[in-house]
C-alpha cells in the first residue's frame, strides 16, 4: 500500500504539556483514529468513512482532511497546521 499525501502536516495537541502529534498522511489519520481517538461520536464516524472514501477514490483528500479536523475539534484537540506559511492566529485550525 503507498502512502497518500494530503497536504500540509495536522499537528494535534495530544498533552496538557503541548506534546504534539504530526499527521502527515490519510493513513496516519485513519490508525489516530481507529485505535488512538479519546472518543466515540459521529464526527469521528463520519471522519473514519469520508478517509476511507478518499483511500479508495470516491472522495476527495480535502474533504477526508476537513472531516479529519472537524472530529479533533470534537475531541478536543487543538488542530494547528504545521507549514512555513503563517497561521491565523495562535490556536490557528488548518
Amino acid at each position: 500500500m503507498i502512502e497518500l499525501h494530503w497536504g500540509h502536516p495536522i499537528s494535534l495537541v495530544v498533552s496538557p504539556q503541548g506534546d504534539t502529534k504530526q499527521i502527515s498522511t490519510i493513513e496516519q489519520a485513519f490508525f489516530w483514529l481507529r485505535k488512538k481517538w479519546p472518543v466515540a461520536d459521529d464526527k469521528r464516524d463520519l471522519a473514519l468513512d469520508r478517509i476511507d472514501d478518499a483511500m479508495h477514490c470516491l472522495a476527495t483528500v480535502d474533504a477526508a482532511r476537513g472531516a479529519f479536523l472537524s472530529a479533533a475539534r470534537s475531541a478536543g484537540f487543538v488542530p494547528r497546521r504545521v507549514a512555513a506559511e503563517p497561521a491565523a492566529g495562535p490556536a490557528a485550525v488548518a
